[in-house]
């Protein structure tokens, strides 16, 4: 997709947010973030690993069947381009797991983050602590 309009990078603890407000904060950012898509003011980006780290979340939100299966029917709605990762995205988002302490699947969206000059936005306060070289973090409560 190509655009001149900046990605951003959503997190799974911000995406989660649109399926599921139970003990969920910052609800009216989350909500601006689909507004400013909804406007064309941007787009959304996630790795591909970040539908299953919904499932899980999903999962252990304790919902009834029904409304987990609705929950995720939500999710596939939302217009989120899912990027595959190759195997330099892989290697870049190694390398930012061992130098910044992080696991594969924080690092991967960071890796993201960094290949498209997108700003991540998260509430995964692993990801706003960290000063990575190259990567704009944003806190979802100042979006």
């Amino acid at each position: 997709m190509k655009s001149s309009k900046r990605p951003l990078i959503i997190d799974s603890s911000v995406a989660v947010k649109w399926l599921n407000t139970q003990d969920e904060h910052h609800l009216a950012q989350a909500d601006k973030i689909l507004k400013d898509v909804q406007a064309g003011k941007t787009y959304l980006l996630m790795p591909e690993l970040a539908k299953y780290e919904i499932g899980n979340a999903l999962l252990y939100k304790q919902m009834t069947v029904p409304y987990a299966l609705g929950s995720i029917t939500a999710f596939y709605s939302i217009p989120i381009q899912f990027m595959p990762q190759d195997q330099q995205q892989a290697q870049l988002a190694m390398q930012l797991a061992y130098e910044h302490n992080v696991t594969f699947y924080d690092a991967s969206f960071m890796a993201l983050a960094k290949e498209q000059h997108a700003d991540l936005i998260t509430e995964n306060p692993k990801h706003l602590k960290k000063k990575v070289k190259d990567l704009h973090t944003i806190s979802l409560k100042d979006y």
